[in-house]
């Protein structure tokens, strides 16, 4: 069976409703090669076909909608176990996908139920109507296996209220549907038993107008039945003070030691503490000045970055010591390539925003 599952829904005015499946059930829907590829030959060809009004993009299972990359290709080939050119063709090919989501000429519908993580985020970020449910669990965990959050994470994470971005891209903390909804990663909440009925109602809906407004309607409905029965707290929102004060620090080794010195009790945050003291001191130079970087790029610009950095992160030990580690032999123990925060070597982290090519691969974007 195939990696993802095309579906064209019949509606009752005649036209139809395409909907993608990612279909990787047992390994959260993570993103391959072969789906990535897949997904953009047929957004490509629906665009051009005039009876499709609207894309719906979900994930198989219950579990997840997208727990992110397949990282563990990747480390094969960046070890010497598979095609060198891999990881440039991967990014290359998923920054694309996410790119023409971004600018997707029709209404593009994201049930982002379950896991949403990494390459999971880049896809639904670039929807026009994302939803989450009550098992929603976002999350930009990069900093844990050596990289940084990329497939347009320089974009959306800068554009979060205050200075949460930069708290949840050096950190990785997860968060809820309400938190989504709080950042601005999603625009609408639906109770997960609404998933059939939502299907439903998009065939029944008169396309004869505006279509995203037809698919704002459809969404309004579904999401005032579903808040009547929904009580949810958002930390983020809560913690938002906090988070703004520690990360108002003149170097990024003072943002990390006022978040390691932070005296609490607060879970939240105890997550917090743990993941930046177990993080990469690479990778937390590198997200915090790909974020300072990337601040003003149009997103063009920041997917062109994003593919650079990425592929030089491919070319050096720590990213697939972080996959190693976690993913692959699963031992929770990375050797960093630098112990401490203040042992980075400035010099090479300069080297890893040095483009690989003279003409970026997404120059044509």
């Amino acid at each position: 069976m195939s990696c993802v599952l095309f579906n064209e829904l019949t509606t009752a005015s005649g036209h139809k409703i395409g909907q993608m499946t990612l279909n990787a059930e047992r390994s959260l829907n993570a993103l391959t090669l072969d789906m990535i590829e897949l997904m953009l030959e047929q957004l490509q060809n629906w665009q051009q076909d005039n009876s499709i009004v609207c894309v719906l993009l979900d994930g198989a299972g219950e579990k997840a909608f997208c727990a992110g990359g397949d990282v563990v290709n990747l480390y094969k080939s960046m070890t010497g176990d598979g095609d060198a050119y891999f990881p440039e063709h991967f990014f290359t090919q998923e920054y694309r996908l996410d790119y023409l989501l971004h600018s997707y000429s029709k209404p593009l519908i994201c049930w982002g139920h379950g896991i949403v993580m990494g390459g999971g985020m880049g896809l639904m970020s670039g929807c026009s109507h994302r939803v989450v449910t009550e098992r929603s669990r976002l999350a930009m965990p990069e900093v844990t296996i050596g990289l940084y959050p990329d497939v347009g994470g320089s974009w959306f994470l800068n554009r979060m209220p205050g200075k949460t971005g930069l708290f949840l891209g050096l950190t990785g903390n997860s968060m809820n549907a309400a938190d989504a909804l709080f950042l601005g990663l999603a625009d609408r909440f639906i109770a997960s038993e609404c998933r059939q009925q939502l299907l439903d109602d998009l065939c029944n809906a008169n396309w004869q107008g505006n279509h995203q407004s037809v698919v704002a309607s459809v969404l309004r409905h579904l999401e005032q039945n579903s808040l009547a029965d929904w009580q949810a707290d958002s930390p983020v929102q809560e913690h938002f003070e906090v988070i703004n004060r520690l990360m108002d620090q003149d170097s990024v080794a003072d943002i990390v030691t006022a978040l390691q010195t932070l005296e609490t009790e607060d879970k939240w945050l105890l997550r917090a503490q743990q993941a930046i003291s177990h993080g990469s001191p690479l990778a937390i130079n590198l997200i915090a000045r790909q974020l300072q970087r990337c601040r003003h790029l149009s997103l063009k610009e920041v997917f062109q970055q994003e593919l650079a950095l990425s592929v030089q992160c491919c070319r050096h030990r720590e990213f697939p010591e972080g996959v190693r580690a976690l993913l692959v032999d699963k031992d929770g123990a990375p050797q960093w390539t630098f112990n401490t925060l203040a042992d980075v070597d400035q010099t090479l982290v300069d080297e890893f925003f040095t483009s690989p090519w003279e003409v970026n691969p997404l120059a044509g974007l």
